[in-house]
């Protein structure tokens, strides 16, 4: 985290006064720090030592070209879950080859877009079940092009307590990826067609893990169908495996060590040497563990509430804006802007938003007993933005890109009356 105070007291994000961003932008506006964001993805390079790799972002954490360019930059490709996701890839300039397409429905709409990409497609889709395969197929023969595809196998693997069952993907009640059993049966499918190429094959278990032993778990199922497929005469042309993402990130601020990136990829690459697929370039698709942490949700506390049971303190972001506490029970940790919290002078305040919602909620926090004037919420760069909405007739948030200890670029907000003018020609 890149957070720091200057001598005054008010906090900084990459060398960036929040306190000026926010009278200058408005609140609320995220913050994301781009050379933190572009260190991740240096050290997460150097954990591959050289050996053949692809660092798929993906974009689902955040879509905001600033950060999208700022990844590309260090050598990123992409994992993307929409056809508007490829399209801000591609602007970003990612190329076609270094994007993945996962998705358990694609439309036909989305297919041909990633097949019609550059001289020869994008770099795999990833197929998710038995039924896509001929879906694929025919939109490749009404393109007249080959595709190429990786399957995405679901590894059956219960981690009942290692994330958030809203996160975990590869559980046998999971809609994502080709169950275990139906995977040779899928790899037959493929290579029986003339339009599609089996390059890959992937997985993706779930998110926000902070050990690797669950995905070192998940890790060898896969490689060990890839291994058992390659016996059996399948899988000739396989040029990746694609482990998936899911590298948790801290966000309690706890001095307890967790699993960074580099360590997840470290032990898969042994994995990878240990079942003998050292020939096949490894895919990585990590999201959260990059971005996470380099950005911030800036806010204005509106008000204080104080009653006999409950103190609140109410800010002008609400889960319209960060949606992660209400749908995930996410915590985030939440600081005054100003200055330093003294703990002789901090007190319990529920921080809450303005929707009008029970679950827009941020948690109870100690914070001044004299409230601040703006707070911030931290480790908000992932599933922001990118989850927010109008609800309640709020305005999407701003986002302000920094750079070299500068404002580099921001989003325009857009106005109330703009929204309600929409909203009443709605239907007219």
């Amino acid at each position: 985290m890149t957070l720091a105070r200057d001598p005054s007291g008010t906090l900084c994000l990459g060398g960036v006064r929040l306190e000026a961003l926010a009278s200058e932008a408005g609140t609320p506006v995220y913050a994301y720090d781009l050379d933190a964001m572009a260190a991740e993805a240096r050290a997460l390079r150097e954990a591959f030592d050289g050996a053949p790799h692809l660092v798929a972002y993906a974009l689902k954490a955040n879509t905001a070209g600033g950060v999208v360019r700022a990844l590309a930059g260090e050598g990123c490709g992409a994992d993307v879950v929409s056809g508007a996701e490829l399209l801000v890839a591609l602007a970003c300039g990612i190329a076609p080859e270094r994007i993945v397409y996962s998705g358990v429905a694609k439309t036909e709409r989305e297919l041909d877009r990633a097949i019609a990409c550059g001289a020869s497609g994008i770099g795999a889709v990833q197929l998710e079940s038995v039924e896509e395969i001929a879906r694929v197929e025919a939109r490749a023969r009404a393109a007249g092009r080959d595709v190429r595809v990786s399957v995405r196998i679901n590894p059956s693997i219960e981690l009942e307590g290692a994330t958030h069952a809203h996160i975990a993907t590869g559980h046998d009640r999971a809609k994502f990826g080709v169950p275990r059993p139906d995977v040779a049966h899928a790899v037959r499918l493929v290579e029986a067609s003339s339009r599609l190429e089996l390059v890959g094959m992937a997985m993706h278990v779930g998110s926000q893990f902070t050990d690797t032993a669950p995905y070192v778990q998940a890790v060898r199922v896969l490689f060990g169908l890839v291994r058992s497929l390659r016996e059996a005469g399948h899988g000739r042309a396989l040029a990746f495996v694609d482990t998936g993402g899911g590298f948790g990130v801290d966000y309690t601020g706890a001095a307890v060590p967790i699993a960074r990136p580099a360590d997840f990829v470290r032990a898969a690459r042994a994995e990878q040497s240990r079942h003998g697929l050292d020939d096949l370039a490894l895919y990585v698709e990590p999201g959260r563990s990059m971005v996470a942490a380099h950005g911030v949700l800036v806010a204005r506390v509106i008000q204080a509430k104080v009653a006999a049971t409950a103190r609140w303190l109410m800010i002008d972001a609400g889960m319209n804006d960060l949606v992660r506490p209400a749908l995930y029970q996410a915590r985030h940790r939440i600081v005054p802007v100003e200055h330093e919290l003294v703990a002789a002078h901090a007190i319990r305040w529920r921080v809450v938003g303005p929707v009008c919602e029970s679950s827009d909620d941020f948690g109870e926090h100690s914070l001044p007993r004299e409230p601040p004037r703006a707070v911030a919420i931290l480790d908000a760069g992932a599933y922001g933005y990118t989850m927010a909405s109008q609800y309640n007739g709020r305005q999407l948030p701003v986002e302000a890109f920094l750079r070299g200890g500068q404002i580099v670029g921001r989003t325009e907000r857009t106005t109330v009356e703009q929204w309600a003018a929409a909203r009443a020609r709605a239907g007219a």
